[in-house]
């Protein structure tokens, strides 16, 4: 008589069921403009560094200093000499400033966007809520008000201590607001010249080299381009050059409409015929930054 076979054990009888307490989400959906506030929220501060590792604040801290302390010394001359006026005007400021500004953004556009395309975070954000205007918005306005703040900070210390030395109230106040206009402009065009060439790629460095090269090359380009011909051709060309460089086109718009000293050679600036091209060049710029943010974004986010 054959041996009885010993039963088989079944895997499945070893099976568990664990609970371990998920539950729905019973609390109320934010929705899109939440999380395009708290995504704006985020990249203005790292902008600045804030929320992040103590080198990631030094550079833009160090900028924003940088930018203030000329304005401080000028207020504290005009204060100690009695001045009649400040050494520079509200709307030249920026203009003077130009490198800081430059450097500011090469170094904050990479890493508002070049680190979500090296670590391909971006679809992440689409798949729910934010879409792609909502990250394009949210990036544009975070650097356009980090820029706003870096130069718009020493033109309050210039008015503060404008008043503080006793100079006209009106004509200061008027100054404040014309350099406040000139630095609104400045700040979205930068923005989105900075953005635009930093979405091209996923590399930082390349980044900041790019930004760097646009900014400070064209400028140096049509300044001497202008120089050149302002000796062999007089003052004709120069405010047409100008619109090939967005340093020039800021300053180009604020002497022609915010009565600013234009810094092309001879000081003579564009008239309001010349000027009135270069707010739409100005405003073409910003407004087409804005759209080639909008069609890289359609493509990543697939």
């Amino acid at each position: 008589m054959a041996a009885e076979q010993p039963t088989a054990t079944v895997p499945g009888d070893q099976t568990r069921i664990h609970n371990i307490g998920y539950r729905n989400y019973d609390g109320p959906r934010l929705g899109r403009a939440y999380a395009r506030r708290s995504l704006y929220s985020q990249s203005l501060r790292g902008s600045y560094g804030l929320g992040r590792s103590a080198k990631s604040k030094v550079l833009p801290m160090l900028l924003f200093v940088v930018m203030c302390l000329p304005a401080a010394i000028m207020v504290a001359v005009a204060v100690a000499t009695k001045a009649n006026d400040l050494p520079l005007d509200y709307t030249r400021y920026a203009i003077v400033m130009q490198a800081v500004i430059s450097l500011y953004v090469a170094s904050q556009a990479p890493q508002s966007v070049s680190r979500d395309l090296r670590f391909k975070t971006v679809p992440l954000y689409f798949s729910r809520p934010i879409e792609t205007g909502d990250y394009v918005r949210a990036k544009y306005a975070s650097l356009a008000s980090a820029l706003f703040i870096l130069t718009a900070a020493p033109l309050l210390v210039l008015y503060v201590g404008a008043l503080l030395a006793k100079l006209d109230f009106a004509d200061q106040t008027k100054g404040f607001a014309q350099g406040l206009v000139s630095v609104a402009l400045l700040s979205l065009l930068f923005a989105g010249l900075g953005l635009v060439i930093a979405s091209v790629t996923p590399r930082r460095g390349f980044g900041i080299a790019a930004v760097i090269a646009v900014l400070t090359i064209s400028y140096g380009a049509v300044s001497t381009l202008q120089a050149i011909a302002e000796v062999q051709s007089g003052s004709g060309a120069v405010s047409w050059i100008g619109l090939f460089s967005p340093i020039t086109l800021i300053d180009g718009v604020a002497a022609a409409f915010l009565g600013a000293t234009s810094a092309f050679p001879g000081g003579v600036g564009p008239g309001n015929g010349e000027g009135a091209v270069y707010v739409l060049v100005t405003l073409g710029l910003i407004a087409g930054a804005y759209g080639l943010l909008m069609r890289r974004y359609q493509k990543v986010g697939l």
